[in-house]
Protein backbone atom coordinates (compact mmCIF):
# COMPACT_ATOMS: atom_id res chain seq x y z
CA UNK A 1 0.00 0.00 0.00
CA UNK A 2 1.23 3.13 -0.85
CA UNK A 3 1.61 6.26 1.67
CA UNK A 4 -2.01 8.33 1.68
CA UNK A 5 -3.50 6.01 -1.06
CA UNK A 6 -6.32 3.48 -0.59
CA UNK A 7 -6.81 0.32 -2.53
CA UNK A 8 -9.75 -1.96 -2.54
CA UNK A 9 -9.85 -5.25 -4.25
CA UNK A 10 -12.26 -6.44 -6.55
CA UNK A 11 -15.23 -7.75 -5.15
CA UNK A 12 -16.57 -10.54 -7.30
CA UNK A 13 -20.25 -12.37 -6.89
CA UNK A 14 -18.09 -15.75 -6.55
CA UNK A 15 -16.99 -13.46 -2.87
CA UNK A 16 -20.37 -12.67 -2.67
CA UNK A 17 -21.78 -16.17 -2.72
CA UNK A 18 -18.95 -16.85 0.16
CA UNK A 19 -19.84 -13.70 1.98
CA UNK A 20 -23.80 -14.65 2.14
CA UNK A 21 -22.81 -17.96 2.80
CA UNK A 22 -20.72 -17.05 6.05
CA UNK A 23 -23.77 -14.17 7.06
CA UNK A 24 -26.41 -17.16 7.22
CA UNK A 25 -23.96 -19.49 8.90
CA UNK A 26 -23.04 -17.27 11.11
CA UNK A 27 -26.45 -16.06 12.42
CA UNK A 28 -27.63 -19.54 12.88
CA UNK A 29 -23.99 -19.84 14.93
CA UNK A 30 -24.77 -16.66 16.81
CA UNK A 31 -28.36 -16.93 17.56
CA UNK A 32 -29.21 -20.69 17.47
CA UNK A 33 -26.15 -22.17 19.30
CA UNK A 34 -28.36 -25.40 20.18
CA UNK A 35 -28.47 -26.12 16.77
CA UNK A 36 -25.12 -26.97 16.00
CA UNK A 37 -25.01 -24.58 13.24
CA UNK A 38 -22.10 -26.36 10.98
CA UNK A 39 -20.99 -26.74 7.43
CA UNK A 40 -20.54 -30.42 7.01
CA UNK A 41 -19.67 -33.40 4.59
CA UNK A 42 -22.09 -36.23 3.83
CA UNK A 43 -21.40 -39.42 2.74
CA UNK A 44 -22.86 -40.86 -0.52
CA UNK A 45 -25.51 -43.49 0.69
CA UNK A 46 -24.16 -46.21 -1.94
CA UNK A 47 -22.68 -49.71 -1.62
CA UNK A 48 -19.48 -51.49 -3.57
CA UNK A 49 -16.80 -49.48 -2.16
CA UNK A 50 -16.59 -47.49 -5.12
CA UNK A 51 -17.25 -44.15 -3.60
CA UNK A 52 -13.98 -42.40 -3.50
CA UNK A 53 -14.77 -41.98 -7.42
CA UNK A 54 -17.89 -39.57 -6.17
CA UNK A 55 -17.50 -36.18 -5.75
CA UNK A 56 -17.68 -34.52 -2.26
CA UNK A 57 -20.82 -33.54 -0.52
CA UNK A 58 -19.90 -30.62 2.00
CA UNK A 59 -23.46 -28.34 3.35
CA UNK A 60 -22.95 -24.88 3.13
CA UNK A 61 -25.13 -25.23 6.37
CA UNK A 62 -26.84 -27.58 8.77
CA UNK A 63 -28.81 -27.09 11.57
CA UNK A 64 -29.28 -30.30 13.77
CA UNK A 65 -32.57 -30.47 16.33
CA UNK A 66 -32.87 -34.40 18.21
CA UNK A 67 -33.49 -36.51 15.34
CA UNK A 68 -34.33 -33.98 12.38
CA UNK A 69 -31.54 -31.92 10.42
CA UNK A 70 -32.23 -29.10 8.44
CA UNK A 71 -29.32 -28.73 5.61
CA UNK A 72 -29.83 -25.10 4.05
CA UNK A 73 -27.53 -24.39 0.64
CA UNK A 74 -27.44 -20.87 0.30
CA UNK A 75 -27.16 -19.17 -3.97
CA UNK A 76 -26.13 -15.88 -4.49
CA UNK A 77 -26.76 -15.28 -8.32
CA UNK A 78 -28.39 -12.22 -10.38
CA UNK A 79 -30.58 -14.42 -11.44
CA UNK A 80 -32.82 -17.00 -9.71
CA UNK A 81 -34.64 -18.29 -12.96
CA UNK A 82 -33.63 -19.76 -16.09
CA UNK A 83 -35.60 -19.14 -18.91
CA UNK A 84 -36.15 -22.36 -20.74
CA UNK A 85 -37.21 -22.90 -24.91
CA UNK A 86 -40.55 -22.42 -23.83
CA UNK A 87 -39.88 -18.98 -22.18
CA UNK A 88 -40.96 -20.49 -18.84
CA UNK A 89 -38.98 -19.17 -15.52
CA UNK A 90 -37.60 -22.70 -14.26
CA UNK A 91 -35.05 -23.08 -10.81
CA UNK A 92 -31.61 -24.00 -12.06
CA UNK A 93 -32.51 -27.75 -12.24
CA UNK A 94 -28.64 -28.16 -10.57
CA UNK A 95 -29.68 -26.70 -7.49
CA UNK A 96 -32.26 -28.62 -7.02
CA UNK A 97 -30.25 -32.10 -7.45
CA UNK A 98 -27.90 -30.85 -5.44
CA UNK A 99 -30.18 -30.43 -1.93
CA UNK A 100 -31.53 -33.59 -3.56
CA UNK A 101 -28.44 -35.51 -3.07
CA UNK A 102 -27.53 -34.26 0.29
CA UNK A 103 -30.57 -34.48 1.68
CA UNK A 104 -31.54 -38.14 0.41
CA UNK A 105 -27.77 -39.45 1.29
CA UNK A 106 -27.94 -37.52 4.72
CA UNK A 107 -31.31 -39.21 5.71
CA UNK A 108 -29.41 -43.16 5.27
CA UNK A 109 -32.88 -44.93 7.19
CA UNK A 110 -35.34 -43.06 4.58
CA UNK A 111 -37.29 -41.23 8.18
CA UNK A 112 -37.81 -38.07 6.46
CA UNK A 113 -35.90 -36.53 9.12
CA UNK A 114 -33.41 -34.67 6.80
CA UNK A 115 -35.00 -31.25 5.23
CA UNK A 116 -33.55 -28.91 2.93
CA UNK A 117 -33.71 -25.77 1.62
CA UNK A 118 -32.71 -23.52 -0.94
CA UNK A 119 -31.85 -19.89 0.41
CA UNK A 120 -31.51 -17.26 -2.50
CA UNK A 121 -30.44 -14.46 -2.26
CA UNK A 122 -33.66 -11.81 -3.68
CA UNK A 123 -33.19 -9.93 -6.96
CA UNK A 124 -34.75 -7.89 -8.85
CA UNK A 125 -36.68 -10.58 -11.07
CA UNK A 126 -40.66 -10.19 -10.54
CA UNK A 127 -41.24 -13.60 -8.52
CA UNK A 128 -39.68 -14.62 -5.66
CA UNK A 129 -39.64 -18.17 -5.29
CA UNK A 130 -41.54 -19.38 -1.77
CA UNK A 131 -42.22 -23.04 -2.07
CA UNK A 132 -41.86 -26.67 -0.78
CA UNK A 133 -41.72 -29.32 -1.64
CA UNK A 134 -42.45 -33.18 -0.36
CA UNK A 135 -39.77 -35.82 -2.28
CA UNK A 136 -40.31 -39.52 -0.68
CA UNK A 137 -40.55 -38.49 3.18
CA UNK A 138 -38.43 -35.38 2.81
CA UNK A 139 -38.85 -32.02 2.70
CA UNK A 140 -37.43 -29.50 0.14
CA UNK A 141 -38.08 -25.21 0.13
CA UNK A 142 -36.66 -22.95 -1.91
CA UNK A 143 -36.70 -19.56 -0.14
CA UNK A 144 -35.52 -15.91 -0.87
CA UNK A 145 -33.61 -13.65 1.83
CA UNK A 146 -33.98 -10.08 1.30
CA UNK A 147 -31.16 -8.21 2.02
CA UNK A 148 -32.18 -4.72 1.19
CA UNK A 149 -34.45 -5.17 4.19
CA UNK A 150 -34.47 -3.47 7.91
CA UNK A 151 -32.17 -6.09 9.58
CA UNK A 152 -35.30 -6.93 11.80
CA UNK A 153 -36.96 -8.37 8.53
CA UNK A 154 -33.95 -10.59 7.54
CA UNK A 155 -34.01 -11.96 10.76
CA UNK A 156 -37.43 -12.91 10.64
CA UNK A 157 -36.77 -14.49 6.97
CA UNK A 158 -34.15 -16.47 8.82
CA UNK A 159 -35.77 -17.69 12.06
CA UNK A 160 -38.73 -18.67 9.16
CA UNK A 161 -36.05 -21.24 7.80
CA UNK A 162 -36.79 -22.98 11.47
CA UNK A 163 -40.23 -24.33 10.71
CA UNK A 164 -38.02 -26.67 8.66
CA UNK A 165 -36.63 -28.52 11.82
CA UNK A 166 -40.38 -29.35 12.83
Amino acid sequence: MYKGILRFKLFNDDKMHSLYENFVLEYFKRHHPQLNPTSSWIKWNVEGGMDHLLPYMKTDITLTKGEKTLIIDTKYYSNIFKTNLYNNEKLHSNNLYQIFSYVKNKDVHNTGNVSGVLLYAKTNEKISPNCEFMMGKNKIGVRTLDLNKEFKYIVNQLEELLCFLQ
